[in-house]
């Protein structure tokens, strides 16, 4: 089989991520838990699959390394691949992603969650463990601000995961190791580009953490995602990068830019049949400012708690707002463009809406404005 019927196989499984390893067989995980089906796979057959995806220059680098990220619209399934060197030869673990970027409300997240991008400077993080959904999350964060706001966006990821359509915002996308070297050089140069919003893919080395903070102090909204369970721990951690001895400025300056932050993590609900995000929210009021700038992190799930009529939210009182929802949506797996194919496409302003038809009058689509078109409207409205 190649890459794609594998592909195909997981998205018929309903699987989020597939597992190719020589000598065991194709491994899915479906709803959270890891499902093997088929035979075991052969060394040379999995790292033909690899080369095949790679692609001769790539593949040499990955000789050297030892690992390779990148992303591909695989049978109409947009995927994230990992290609990585294990004990047992090459093996690859890919995510299947969503169609392009989700809105909050196709991901069954909470309305409230557009507060943290109404701003237009500060900074938002999106925290959680590995697999939680926190890029999902963050491209639903930018496609609200894509239908909704003419703003230039410049994100920064490894690998492109998501692609945007450009709607009513300007939105370039940029990968790390193809069209900028690091995270931080890439943010070196976006503040050259007149941006509104950045999204950073990944905010893990203490330079990249600086140059984010800077970025949201000068007038930008910046996203940003970090690997951490709840909110306290993700800006505890951003804090604990830093060497001791500049932590207290540290701390003056995330509080002072503090747009907002949320930690997600992913629930089987057995009613919708699906995984849905579970969300702790902290918005950057003046009492979740004033912990940040002193520090005392181990304060914020009080001030969570508390912070309720001001849009925060704890995990419980989400679960408990997730226990009465009814109206949820099926994400659907759709095609995915390549973002090469989407390089040339035009800016458009949103089409008009139509106007109603005026009492008495029969409006004609202008491509069915003849005769026997207009006939058969006039009968429809008779009957």
């Amino acid at each position: 089989m190649d890459v794609g019927a594998w592909i195909e196989r997981a998205k018929e499984m309903g699987a989020s991520d597939l597992h190719l390893e020589p000598g065991h067989p194709a491994t899915y995980r479906i709803r959270g838990a890891l499902r093997s089906s088929g035979d075991r796979l052969g060394g040379e057959a999995v790292a033909a699959l690899a080369r095949g995806l790679l692609g001769e220059a790539a593949w040499g680098a990955f000789l050297e390394r030892g690992s390779a990220d990148l992303s591909r619209t695989i049978h109409g399934v947009r995927c994230r691949v990992n290609v990585l060197r294990s004990a047992r030869g090459a093996g690859l673990a890919i995510r299947l992603l969503h169609a392009p970027a989700a809105t909050l409300k196709s991901l069954n997240l909470h309305p409230d969650l557009l507060q943290l991008v109404r701003p237009t400077h500060g900074l938002v993080l999106v925290a959680g463990p590995t697999g939680a959904g926190k890029s999902t999350t963050a491209a639903a964060l930018v496609q609200e601000i894509n239908l909704a706001e003419s703003r230039h966006v410049i994100t920064l990821e490894s690998p492109i995961e998501y692609t945007f359509s450009p709607r009513r915002s300007l939105v370039r996308q940029r990968e790390v190791g193809r069209d900028t070297p690091s995270f931080a050089q890439g943010l070196v140069d976006a503040m050259r580009e007149d941006p509104d919003v950045l999204l950073v893919g990944e905010m893990r080395e203490p330079e990249v953490m600086r140059l984010t903070l800077n970025a949201a102090e000068t007038g930008h909204l910046v996203l940003a995602t970090v690997h951490s369970a709840t909110v306290a721990e993700a800006l505890q951690r951003i804090v604990a990068s830093f060497p001791s001895e500049i932590q207290p400025g540290v701390c003056a300056q995330l509080g002072d830019c503090l747009v907002g932050a949320l930690a997600q993590r992913l629930a089987w609900r057995a009613d919708p049949g699906l995984r849905v995000p579970e969300c702790e929210v902290l918005l950057g009021s003046t009492a979740a400012r004033s912990v940040v700038r002193q520090g005392h992190f181990f304060k914020l799930p009080t001030v969570i708690e508390s912070g309720g009529a001001e849009g925060c939210w704890s995990f419980a009182r989400y679960r408990a707002w997730l226990d009465q929802k009814q109206d949820w949506v099926r994400p659907a797996v759709d095609a995915a463009p390549d973002p090469e194919e989407e390089a040339g496409k035009v800016l458009l302003p949103p089409a008009p809406r139509p106007k109603p038809p005026e009492d008495g009058v029969l409006d004609l689509d202008g491509e069915a404005a003849d005769l026997d078109a207009a006939i058969e409207a006039l009968e429809r409205r008779g009957r």
